[in-house]
């Protein structure tokens, strides 16, 4: 069960940072309006804080995780 639940965070961490980086690519930071309906709009610290932030820390848990378990020793069962 453990595994599943890993693989499930793990794409869903994924499909975080993807969302992420293609916010930051679509977005046109020139026309206040092609922001302004989104999630935490109508200013773009609010957009970005909404539609990035999630993705950094998802990516940040990701790498601790990883950093984590190559530490664990090989015959750990846990």
């Amino acid at each position: 069960m453990k595994r599943v639940l890993a693989i499930l965070g793990f794409v869903f961490g994924a499909y975080l940072i993807v969302r992420a980086m293609a916010e930051l690519v679509l977005i046109d930071y020139g026309d206040p309006s092609s922001y302004r309906n989104d999630w935490g709009g109508p200013t773009l610290v609010g957009v970005l804080a909404v539609h990035v932030l999630p993705g950094l820390l998802s990516g940040v848990l990701m790498f601790l995780g990883w950093r984590r378990s190559r530490r664990r020793p090989v015959n750990d069962p846990a």
